[in-house]
């Protein structure tokens, strides 16, 4: 990688790294509807004249069912999944519980099928971490809200689903179009809900500027961030940074926020990583055939 794409990754790294600090400052104060809705729309005023520039939006009105599907799964559902559940989770634990999302998604591969098989290696993979999202969660339910748990669950499944989508049905369309679309779609989604259920009080500071980050620089910048990374260093190599988020969101958390730093914090991200590798490599004869002939959806995702 060169010097930029190092700078590039960090970058996209932190701005993805904060949201759950964030958001565990804003449904504070806001209903979690109003802070989806404040996001997106905050993302979308800033992205679409640029998408539109790019003539990014056009091409997407021929797939357009695929388009709303993609929406749902991996942004109108979850983000608004994940904005209650911080409500009675910490924001270091749920950015922690979504390192798993890459896991997820090779066993959603697997069952969807593809180029690669079920074999000792990947099921190990598998099984460990899975382990370590139960080391996460300590083993004991009883002093963590199982449904905030089983709502960040539901949110890495759509992160899961989502890319997938865009592999298989939508990898012939701009990027930039597919995020406009979802930010746009969603917010207007939320607007009367979103607009119904904001305080009749400014808010504090701390919330207008958690709110204001979350949709420029988290939403916005983020993606503009990610589409300059990918185009530095490529798409395998930029989805590493779901290895970095979980970490800052720990950092941040118990750093700024006094959230409790367990070892079973840290033995569970170590162990979700161990078997995202095991579960994610590919042999080496498959990797040096893989950079040569990949299927397009396979070198999208």
């Amino acid at each position: 990688m060169t010097r930029r794409g190092w700078l590039l990754f960090a970058a996209v790294g932190l701005v993805w790294g904060i949201p759950y600090l964030l958001i565990k400052v804003a449904v504070g104060e806001l209903s979690p509807i109003s802070l989806v809705f404040l996001r997106t729309a905050i993302g979308a005023l800033l992205l679409v004249p640029l998408a539109l520039t790019r003539g990014s939006i056009t091409p997407l009105l021929r797939r357009w069912r695929t388009v709303l599907a993609y929406t749902l799964v991996e942004v109108t559902v979850p983000w608004l999944l994940l904005s209650n559940a911080e409500r009675r989770l910490s924001s270091s634990l749920t950015g922690l519980l979504i390192a798993a999302v890459p896991l997820i998604g090779a066993a959603l591969g697997l069952v969807a099928g593809g180029s690669d098989r079920l074999d000792l290696r990947r099921a190990a993979g598998l099984g460990i971490g899975f382990v370590g999202v139960a080391a996460l969660l300590g083993l004991d339910l009883s002093v963590i809200d199982p449904g905030a748990v089983a709502q960040v669950g539901l949110v890495a499944v759509g992160y899961a689903i989502g890319p997938m989508i865009v592999a298989r049905r939508l990898s012939d369309v701009p990027a930039m179009g597919v995020v406009v679309a979802s930010l746009a779609l969603t917010a207007v989604v939320y607007a009367p809900l979103g607009v119904a259920q904001l305080p009749r009080a400014l808010p504090p500071a701390t919330v207008v500027a958690a709110v204001a980050i979350l949709g420029v620089v988290c939403t916005a910048l983020a993606f503009l961030l990610f589409f300059a990374l990918i185009g530095e260093v490529g798409p395998l190599r930029a989805q590493a940074i779901t290895y970095v988020n979980p970490a800052v969101a720990l950092a941040l958390g118990v750093v700024l926020l006094g959230e409790p730093f367990t070892v079973g914090a840290v033995v569970g991200f170590l162990l979700i990583l161990l078997g995202l590798a095991l579960a994610t490599r590919r042999p080496t004869a498959a990797r040096g055939a893989g950079a040569r002939d990949s299927p397009p959806d396979e070198a999208a995702a």
